[in-house]
């Protein structure tokens, strides 16, 4: 597809089109959708801003390609003013007394948000069914799970609510709920991003990333958020990534696989034949394939579990009901602090904190989660060794296709299982893309540490080749 936010930039610049018209129409479409995709609507907000870029046309002024473009936030982000709520009951009051610094870029870049995206709550879970705003649904069937954790978000952009919106990945989810919905979803380098502002999860893997229709808004998006922030000493400046730079179609010259991965009993048949479709298309297009050697999936999704819980039940030890949050009042401080927590946290919630607590614990951590650092490191090594090999290494974003609603809720197994082709990525902090080429869920793409031009690079040779 190509690009919606060029596009609409010159539609606006010829005035076929006021902005204050387009904000409208999104904003009408989000509170009539019946998709749960809507936390809050920014109405006032976003028809302010829409009408100061109808001024800057009307006098002549330039715009620029972002200015007057509505987007769509996981409500995991501040934005000041706004609510904020995690999808939680405990945050459902909350408002933003700053804003993210992924955000603040966009909006100086004139972006207009419209809507705050709904999710699974605190980014926990891989359905978008952890929330206190009802299920997502999946775009294609709303019968099915819209993905997740930033399921709301994806379904807006696949449905046309937002022109693009910003979700967050720490194992997975942008990348899975973009392979549900079929649009694409970027987890970038980790620290390519700022992320001040983005409720941690798992601090070691959270990113920020862009869902969008096309190669090119998801890179125009991207070069606009990327850069050091002094407030998240883990990000780094990064280069700008061109127009022209992704257009090399014939960058890439060998691509990996995992064949654990295709060859495990786990994967849904169809998934594994249109995926080695793909494999065979390349190999005719004279592109080297290699299959690799992997981590087991159990292993991959027991580390990442392990570390995200652990960090989770440190990163949310803050919500209390003291400071932020629907505090209820009980005989003494410490029981208070005890049902406030008990009552406002999701069943998921609970079990991650529990279970992060458990491996941090005297008695298990050097057991567990000091093994848990240990597999990371050596997850990384491999990494390392297989892009001496390879230029990109190709794999099935999800080893089945999108439960239905209410499942995923009864076997929370299942849904950490799910996660199991792209919690490694994350543990490797890699760039990595998914398409929506191939098998139904697409197909997910990875290169090696900072390498993210060239994962754009390959997305476009895909849509050339299938």
């Amino acid at each position: 597809m190509e690009s919606q936010i060029l596009k609409i930039h010159q539609q606006l610049m010829n005035k076929e089109l006021s902005c204050t018209a387009l904000v409208q129409n999104k904003l009408d479409a989000l509170a009539a959708n019946t998709h749960h995709t809507v936390n809050s609507l920014l109405p006032d907000y976003a028809l302010e801003r829409a009408a100061q870029v109808d001024a800057k046309i009307s006098n002549g002024e330039p715009i620029g390609i972002l200015e007057g473009i509505p987007f769509g936030i996981k409500d995991v982000y501040m934005l000041q003013g706004t609510y904020t709520t995690a999808s939680s009951k405990l945050l459902q009051n909350y408002k933003s007394a700053y804003t993210a610094t992924a955000i603040q870029k966009l909006l100086d870049a004139g972006a207009i948000p419209v809507v705050k995206e709904n999710c699974d709550s605190f980014g926990h879970g891989s359905s978008s069914e952890n929330t206190i705003f009802g299920a997502v649904n999946n775009a294609r069937n709303p019968e099915l799970v819209g993905g997740g954790s930033s399921g709301g978000s994806a379904v807006n952009v696949a449905l046309g609510y937002t022109v693009f919106s910003i979700g967050g990945d720490t194992g997975g989810s942008i990348r899975q709920p973009a392979g549900y919905n079929g649009v694409y979803g970027l987890k970038p380098t980790y620290g390519r991003i700022s992320r001040y502002g983005l409720m941690a999860y798992a601090s070691s893997t959270d990113c920020v990333g862009p869902i969008a229709k096309s190669v090119e808004d998801i890179r125009l998006v991207l070069n606009v958020m990327s850069g050091k922030d002094v407030k998240d000493q883990t990000s780094y400046d990064a280069t700008e990534i061109s127009k022209e730079s992704i257009q090399d179609t014939k960058a890439v010259k060998s691509v990996g696989y995992f064949k654990n991965f295709i060859d495990s009993e786990a994967i849904n048949p169809k998934i594994k034949a249109d995926f080695l479709k793909v494999v065979d298309t390349l190999k005719e297009n004279h592109i080297e394939v290699k299959a690799l050697d992997f981590f087991d999936s159990e292993t991959l999704v027991s580390t990442y579990y392990t570390l995200a819980m652990a960090e989770t039940a440190s990163n949310l030890s803050r919500l209390d009901g003291t400071n932020y949050g629907n505090r209820i009042e009980a005989e003494s401080l410490k029981e208070s602090y005890a049902v406030t927590r008990s009552e406002n946290f999701s069943e998921e919630s609970k079990r991650r904190i529990v279970g992060g607590n458990q491996v941090l614990s005297q008695g298990f951590s050097d057991a567990i989660y000091l093994k848990g650092l240990a597999l990371r490191d050596a997850i990384a090594n491999n990494f390392e060794e297989d892009f001496k090999a390879v230029d990109i290494i190709l794999s099935p974003v999800t080893p089945n296709t999108p439960p239905k609603i209410g499942d995923s809720l009864k076997d929370p197994l299942a849904m950490y299982l799910s996660d199991a082709y792209t919690v490694g990525f994350s543990l490797g902090q890699l760039p990595t893309l998914t398409v929506p080429q191939g098998p139904e869920t697409g197909l997910q793409i990875t290169a090696a540490k900072t390498k993210d031009t060239l994962v754009l690079q390959f997305a476009n040779t895909l849509k050339t080749l299938l």
